[in-house]
């Protein structure tokens, strides 16, 4: 192992707070590159998402972007990455490997001794070629006992090909209970370096109601939000500083509606949202609820649409330093506005770092 890698993870160490962004694959094909962005307030990017086969592989999921596709004057979106490492030595770069289109798979291999020890060994080979600095496990998601006991048992078989020491190894899950009661928090808290908390998406177009979707509040006990996932895990015996609060970048859109708690009517935006980018929508106020802590428009082509905005991502970041969290993350990059008094990556970098 290289001993920047080495000094790398070190720094991590040291480093106050994490302030993370998720930047997936598929952005370059909109114009978007991971040199677009502002590494004065980044410190970590997980680049979205290598796939899993059902022998246990990983696999690049499209070899054009990430690879070969011309991208900040190299080859591929993770060839520019590894070169914004060498430009900013406190930056690390880890590999996202799962999300949807890896949902079916994650069970099989995690259930399987050899399968499990394949992939371990598959990842360990696709980050020692491509110079990463971990892995983050996006298996969306273990949904009964059986397969939270099959997550612990694929991250002790990670860690044997991916010792703490030399590599960061991270885990994306839901802040629903529903989910996490099915994980023993505790002993996976000894296999992860950070769990990257989605604290958004409580409601959407599968919900049969509208609401905040990224809420760090909610206003009745049987809603989800931020600061009930943070406190489901801290009891069952994660460090707080191994947990980082999700931040989404962007909106959920309801239609034909004009706040949370309505029947759900339907959604604008593509398939339901909008990038944080186009918003609040044309002709529309933004407003911020301070209980729920969310950001808001009503009206347009958006119908209600529930957001964060730089106010709410102030407030959560406070929560996160009064909690002793980890720090922040943000899916997705490419979303933020480009304006920086309007940058939700940069509102959260300056909160967690003010005295």
């Amino acid at each position: 192992m290289s001993s920047s890698r080495k000094s790398r993870i070190a720094n991590a160490s040291n480093v106050m707070y994490t302030n993370a962004v998720y930047w997936p694959n598929n952005r370059l094909y909109k114009g978007d590159t991971p040199g677009a962005l502002n590494y004065g307030c980044i410190n970590r990017v997980y680049y979205a998402f290598a796939n899993v086969t059902a022998d246990g592989g990983v696999f690049l999921s499209d070899e054009w972007a990430d690879a070969r596709a011309p991208c900040d004057g190299v080859q591929g979106a993770l060839g520019s990455l590894m070169h914004l490492k060498q430009r900013y030595p406190h930056l690390q770069v880890i590999l996202s490997i799962g999300g949807g289109a890896s949902a079916e798979t994650f069970p099989i291999v995690a259930s399987s001794t050899i399968l499990r020890d394949n992939f371990a060994r598959s990842a360990r080979g696709l980050v020692e070629a491509s110079g990463l600095d971990g892995i983050d496990i996006v298996w969306e998601y273990p949904c009964n006992p059986q397969q939270g006991n099959d997550f612990l048992a694929l991250m002790a078989a990670i860690r044997l090909h991916l010792p703490e020491d030399h590599y960061l190894l991270t885990a994306a899950l839901p802040a629903a209970r529903a989910v996490l009661q099915n994980i023993d928090h505790g002993r996976a808290s000894e296999y992860l370096d950070a769990i990257n908390l989605v604290a958004y998406d409580f409601f959407g177009t599968w919900t049969p109601k509208g609401g905040h979707h990224a809420q760090l509040y909610s206003m009745s006990k049987d809603e989800e939000s931020g600061a009930s996932g943070v406190q489901f895990l801290m009891a069952s015996g994660v460090p707080a500083n191994k947990i980082l609060l999700g931040i989404p970048c962007f909106g959920r859109s309801f239609l034909n509606v004009t706040g949370p708690g309505y029947k759900n009517r339907g959604a604008g935006g593509e398939d339901g949202s909008f990038d944080y980018s186009q918003l609040p929508r044309k002709g529309t106020k933004e407003q911020v609820d301070k209980r729920a802590v969310a950001a808001q428009c009503v009206g347009g082509d958006g119908g209600f649409v529930t957001y964060d905005n730089p106010d709410t991502v102030k407030i959560k970041a406070t929560f996160c330093k009064q909690k002793g969290l980890g720090g922040l993350f943000y899916w997705s990059a490419p979303s933020d506005s480009k304006d920086s008094k309007r940058s939700l990556i940069t509102a959260g970098f300056r909160t967690l770092h003010s005295s």
